[in-house]
């Protein structure tokens, strides 16, 4: 399945939530997502597995990045029903986690285009608009006024990069634990 994303960085997650409700779209879920990442193949940084629980499912997929369009990004993805028991069967085959990482995520659904509002540790929240097209996803991207230069369709270790920060070097991304008193 080809995705058709594309990002707009350093994002108000709550003004932008009140403008996609004011827009008339529909908040989906809130939730705090955990992944575990594996190379496919050494040295191969345009593919790899994800390990993905978001809290209502758990998947197993393999991206790969063939281009830095739009869609750029074909996906290949089954439900499992275990995160742990997953990731041990996955040990079993010969695939060592690279990395675990945790994200939230603000998920809305508008004209049937999704929005993501995502927070990630060390960097601002960025919105992810995937949409079944890419002019769905141009088009709901004006319509939220962002034009395409606000936009970028790298991936998210790309996107870290921009911040100077080199994500395939963290083997364990999570938000700070709270402090306790």
């Amino acid at each position: 399945m080809t995705e058709y994303e594309a990002k707009a960085l350093n994002i108000d997650p709550e003004k932008l939530a009140a403008q996609i409700a004011e827009m008339g779209g529909r908040h989906v879920a809130y939730r705090r997502m955990r992944r575990y990442v594996y190379d496919v193949a050494p040295g191969d940084q345009n593919r790899w597995i994800r390990l993905r629980d978001t809290g209502s499912e758990i998947t197993l997929c393999v991206k790969e990045i063939t281009s830095d369009e739009i869609d750029g990004v074909r996906e290949f993805e089954v439900a499992v029903s275990d995160f742990e028991a997953t990731h041990s069967l996955l040990g079993v085959l010969g695939f060592t986690a690279k990395a675990y990482q945790e994200n939230t995520r603000s998920s809305w659904e508008l004209d049937g285009v999704r929005l993501e509002i995502d927070s990630w540790p060390l960097i601002p929240p960025y919105l992810e608009i995937e949409g079944d097209s890419a002019q769905a996803v141009w088009a709901t991207a004006a319509r939220l006024g962002l034009t395409r230069e606000h936009l970028t369709t790298e991936n998210t270790t790309a996107v870290y990069a921009r911040y100077g920060i080199d994500l395939r070097s963290i083997t364990d991304l999570r938000f700070p634990a709270p402090e306790r008193s």
